[in-house]
């Protein structure tokens, strides 16, 4: 069975830098649901993180998915998870971080009728939007009516106490009659579950898993890599 994946981000091979600010010794927030910026790993996670990983300095965040939809030109239907990640480099040394992907479906989650893309479009994530619909995403329609079979990839430094938050869209054709049973736009498999994903760093090389329900896929998707 076939397997890959596409994450749409600005364009392939670009290069630019990520958010320099350092985070530690801030303040925390003064009540634990309250949205502060200044947050320091370890006293305070922003909304809606659903895994996070820490090793050798670097933090991996994922959130969860908020639900959408989409229809194309012709009338197909889709359903749209959006979700957000962010790479929060703790270390002394500037991160190169690169992801490249094809345009191709995920097609390996153990059932005939699983089949999923992956997509990142350029809006700019920031963490103040973690509370709104979609988690503030712009303009949805107009990026997959363009983007919707582009491969592209982006490359990013992130400075040392820097961070890089960016948008995940998994996108699948929706299935019949899910208005008649009243849930919501998104993700909803035939078997039940709800789509998880993540962006996982195993040494240098970076993967990103996607699950639903007791399926999982794990995509080879880039690298990052800490400067001399």
């Amino acid at each position: 069975m076939k397997c890959a994946s596409v994450i749409a981000l600005t364009m392939l091979g670009l290069s630019t830098s990520c958010d320099g600010q350092n985070k530690t010794g801030l303040a925390k927030a003064d009540k634990p649901d309250a949205y502060n910026m200044n947050w320091k790993i370890g006293e305070y996670r922003p909304p809606n993180v659903h895994t996070e990983t820490s090793a050798g300095g670097i933090t991996i965040q994922n959130s969860y998915p908020k639900g959408d939809a989409y229809e194309d030109s012709n009338g197909k239907k889709y359903g749209v998870a959006v979700f957000w990640s962010r790479v929060i480099n703790e270390t002394s040394r500037p991160l190169e971080f690169k992801i490249n992907f094809s345009a191709d479906t995920v097609g390996n989650l153990s059932s005939p009728d699983v089949f999923i893309k992956l997509f990142l479009p350029a809006d700019t994530m920031s963490l103040d939007k973690t509370s709104l619909y979609g988690y503030g995403i712009d303009d949805l329609r107009t990026f997959l009516d363009h983007d919707l079979n582009k491969p592209t990839g982006f490359e990013r430094i992130i400075e040392p106490g820097g961070e890089c938050p960016f948008y995940v869209l998994a996108i699948r054709e929706q299935i019949p009659n899910v208005g008649s049973e009243g849930r919501r736009p998104g993700l909803h498999p035939p078997n039940g579950g709800v789509t998880r994903t993540a962006l996982v760093l195993e040494g240098k090389d970076l993967f990103y898993k996607v699950s639903i329900g007791p399926n999982t896929a794990l995509i080879p998707c880039g690298q990052i890599n800490i400067r001399n």
